[in-house]
């Protein structure tokens, strides 16, 4: 079987007329699932990077010039480092720290960018596993989303354009996700702070503006922004 680098960059880019759709085509409206994504080639991941922003695959040939739509929820894992110890204390690694940015490194920093929230998550204790924790069941959170889509839905009513709170862009994202005072002088300290691009900027308004929505609030604050912020901050700059 040929590894997974290889169907995805094989199936989407078939040459001429007989050129057919791949897996982020066939994700489309979808969420599209890359596990393990340092194993994937620099090559085809640098390929994402387009479709992301435009919605888009293009496939240009000398006898065919074909588009396919690709608007997907872009997910990946990863671990640590190639042996997946690099965090963990019960395992020696005579290569930590390098490890961990050499393995990582193989994402570069603009499809990086692209990814909106990064979650850290560690292992979890063998003796924990048997201890109920208490926690919030699903079907209380779906309400909130629920309510919150409801509410996305009035907002771009007379849109064509923007849909739901990611669809936001350029004077709209001003008019719906401007905070308050003490909201945008957190925004703007921590986007100096850890070298936020312009991406990432306009990212965590769109993030808070969801935030306050799920939250209930017409007006994005300062708690929206630093939850936003949040998200954002876990290797922005390789930490």
């Amino acid at each position: 079987m040929r590894p997974p680098s290889h169907r995805f960059h094989g199936r989407n880019y078939r040459r001429g007329r007989g050129a057919r759709p791949g897996q982020v085509s066939l994700a489309h409206n979808g969420v599209l699932f890359l596990d393990e994504l340092p194993e994937f080639s620099r090559a085809v991941l640098e390929t994402l990077r387009q479709p992301i922003e435009t919605g888009e695959v293009v496939v240009a040939r000398a006898n065919a010039h074909i588009r396919y739509p690709c608007r997907f929820l872009l997910v990946a894992a990863a671990n640590p480092c190639r042996c997946g110890y690099l965090s963990d204390p019960r395992h020696a690694c005579s290569r930590a720290p390098v490890c961990g940015a050499d393995y990582l490194g193989k994402i570069s920093g603009p499809l990086l960018d692209r990814f909106d929230m990064r979650i850290e998550l560690s292992a979890v204790p063998l003796a924990d596993l048997d201890i109920r924790t208490p926690s919030e069941p699903s079907a209380p959170v779906a309400e909130r989303v629920s309510a919150a889509r409801k509410v996305q839905a009035r907002r771009y009513s007379g849109s064509k354009e923007i849909k739901t709170n990611s669809d936001l862009y350029g004077s709209f994202l001003d008019e719906v996700a401007t905070p308050d005072p003490e909201g945008r002088d957190l925004l703007l300290r921590a986007a100096d702070k850890f070298g936020f691009t312009a991406r990432g900027y306009h990212w965590a308004l769109r993030s808070a503006r969801t935030i306050a929505d799920l939250a209930g609030s017409e007006q994005v604050r300062s708690p929206h922004i630093a939850e936003a912020v949040g998200y954002r901050l876990l290797l922005v700059n390789g930490g």
